[in-house]
């Protein structure tokens, strides 16, 4: 209410001042033709002084002060009529217009504030606004809370029938062997590539429940990005402590700081998230999966944090990329083919050549970074397919050729793979 009382007197005023104005009109009682001739009379003056002076000649100040004294007969002439009142608008007109224009700033001024500003939202003092955030981190939705508001995922994963069944292989023998280190993390990396990130984040909590006191930054971030990901990107009580979790153990483990960053957002602390957010981008590499989501929205968050002047950094040329934190669509890596030892040689032999025929088939029809290529090169090497592996190899040699940094992670692949010298 107060801020609309002030509005409404700021309104008011500068509609007066503008009104007053309006109506008062000129300075003065005399009509404009009696100025007129007061000017003329200075200006035959002026004349008289410079052809004293010796400035004009005789026959240009007679020319002159002959169209001066024209000036003047016009002037005299208009004010004798009458017909000059000095231009002066009447009481009614200058009333209605100092009216009209009242109505459009208070009016107009009404109209932008509902489109632009928030009617109805009080003032936040430094002091409230902490007080909210800290209620609102207190009112965080649990892990199962928030997946429950999630809808059921509809979309059928993008794997082929082999590793689909593998995959419930896989799942039997955990069931079995609920302590099998290697089994668990290869099932938490390919739930998650299949979209199954609830499965996903009950292997991974699983995993750091028997590592225990071992456990690394890494493993807690993971979780938090498993159990973010899970609840449609809402960072719950429990995602919360396995952020803090993860940052405890490493400061600068970068996907727990960039997910920090998305927390105090929804806490409604847009500083805080603006300080984590600038210096991760500042301190990473520029192929890290976190620096295009927070360029994108870095801009928004710093000038909601009050940094009003705040420049986004120049993007540097992204170098190849190396692994990333955990692979969204299925194909194995190196840990992928170390954890498929713990399973039977038949079993193993399928598993693998099911995920590298997943993503033999993906890099085929949509592409992929030359960190994929790499893997699937690497991966028929292991499986002794060297055939495939150098046909691979020649393949990316064509589609990176221009790229140094990525032939020269191809090569290596490549070299390892027994296909290149």
């Amino acid at each position: 209410m107060v801020f609309w009382i002030v509005s409404g007197a700021l309104a008011l005023f500068v509609s007066l001042t503008l009104g007053l104005a309006l109506l008062r009109g000129r300075v003065g009682d005399q009509p404009p033709a009696a100025y007129d001739l007061q000017v003329y009379r200075d200006q035959l003056k002026e004349v008289d002084r410079d052809t004293a002076r010796g400035v004009i000649g005789a026959e240009d100040a007679e020319r002159i002060r002959a169209e001066i004294s024209r000036r003047i007969l016009a002037a005299d002439a208009q004010l004798r009529e009458g017909g000059d009142t000095g231009g002066q608008p009447g009481r009614r007109s200058g009333l209605a217009l100092a009216t009209g224009l009242a109505a459009v700033i208070a009016g107009g001024a009404v109209l932008i504030y509902m489109q632009l500003g928030a009617p109805g939202y009080p003032d936040l003092p430094l002091k409230t606004r902490l007080a909210e955030s800290d209620a609102a981190r207190a009112e965080r939705l649990t892990q199962a809370e928030a997946e429950a508001r999630v809808p059921p995922a509809t979309v059928t994963p993008d794997a082929s029938e082999d590793f689909l069944r593998l995959m419930e292989q896989l799942r039997a023998t955990i069931a079995e062997r609920p302590g099998d280190l290697r089994g668990l993390t290869l099932l938490a990396r390919n739930e998650a590539a299949l979209g199954n990130y609830g499965a996903a984040r009950d292997a991974q909590a699983r995993i750091i429940d028997i590592k225990g006191e071992d456990a690394s930054a890494s493993d807690y971030a993971y979780l938090a990005e498993l159990m973010i990901s899970s609840a449609g990107g809402y960072v719950s009580r429990e995602a919360e402590q396995a952020l803090r979790a993860a940052l405890e153990r490493d400061p600068r483990n970068g996907p727990a700081r960039y997910y920090m960053g998305v927390y105090m957002m929804q806490v409604d602390r847009p500083d805080a998230a603006f300080r984590t957010w600038d210096t991760l981008l500042r301190e990473s590499p520029p192929n890290a999966p976190w620096v295009a989501p927070i360029r994108e929205r870095i801009e928004e968050v710093a000038w909601r944090a009050g940094e009003t002047d705040y420049e986004l950094p120049p993007a540097p040329e992204a170098a190849p990329e190396t692994a990333p934190v955990a692979p969204t669509t299925p194909g194995p890596t190196a840990e992928d083919m170390q954890a498929a030892g713990e399973m039977s040689a038949e079993d193993r032999q399928q598993m693998v050549r099911g995920m590298v025929q997943g993503l033999s088939d993906r890099l085929a029809t949509e592409g992929g970074t030359a960190a994929e290529w790499a893997r699937l090169i690497r991966a028929l090497g292991v499986l002794g397919d060297t055939d495939q592996a150098s046909a691979i190899w020649a393949e990316a040699q064509g589609i990176f050729a221009e790229n140094a940094e990525a032939m020269a992670l191809l090569r290596e692949a490549a070299q390892s793979a027994g296909v290149a010298e």
